[in-house]
């Protein structure tokens, strides 16, 4: 999506894709990724998520990437912290301790911004996103990240013909053609959530599915 629709969805406040808690995947999961006490986590598309915390108290250094300056401001303002801020030719950067959110269009950003990232996880990032939009962002982030690094995904399926994204369907097939190559994918979780998703039911899906994926290099 251009980056215009995603500043008018925060100003609108229709972020019905923000969730109010910790993602259940990322707490049940990450310690899949066997990364030591303070390695460095990117977190693309990360607007004010409660994720960035948890990571943040398990002992990461975290490092968000999100276009919207409201989603960034909230995220601070919401949890009580006074970030400093820092400006650059592209974007800006809140920081405080090991957290830091760089606020700027994700395919702006460089191996130089993100320097020594050490895993990826995706919740909100490859679903925002439609199909050629989702292969640039994964050459941009294996290019990027510099190196071969673990991933933790969480996508989304449904019936295409259904529903317009965002978020949009990704399903396994797609995840293989992204990464196949470098990396072992693995599905660690399928989970049916229609029944507990009344805005999705209200689109007309017949099916709705979550899938979590752990991506380690080969």
């Amino acid at each position: 999506m251009e980056p215009g629709f995603w500043h008018q969805r925060w100003q609108s406040n229709e972020i019905g894709f923000h969730q109010d808690r910790v993602n259940h995947y990322l707490q049940r999961y990450w310690p899949r990724l066997q990364l030591e006490t303070g390695a460095r986590v990117l977190v693309p598309c990360c607007g004010k998520s409660l994720d960035l915390l948890w990571l943040k108290e398990q002992g990461f250094d975290v490092q968000g990437v999100e276009i919207s300056p409201i989603a960034v401001e909230a995220f601070f303002a919401e949890n009580n912290l006074q970030p400093a801020i820092s400006e650059h030719d592209n974007y800006s950067i809140s920081a405080i301790d090991d957290l830091q959110i760089l606020c700027g269009d994700f395919f702006s950003v460089t191996a130089d911004d993100i320097e020594g990232v050490d895993a990826v996880y995706d919740r909100a990032a490859m679903i925002a996103m439609p199909p050629e939009m989702r292969q640039a962002y994964c050459r941009h982030l294996q290019t990027i990240t510099d190196r071969r690094i673990p991933v933790l995904l969480v996508t989304l399926e449904y019936p295409v013909a259904e529903m317009q994204g965002p978020p949009f369907s990704v399903n396994e097939q797609e995840i293989h053609e992204h990464y196949g190559n470098d990396y072992r994918v693995s599905v660690l979780e399928t989970m049916d959530i229609l029944a507990k998703e009344p805005r999705f039911q209200q689109k007309g899906l017949s099916r709705l599915q979550e899938r979590a994926y752990l991506i380690l290099p080969r």
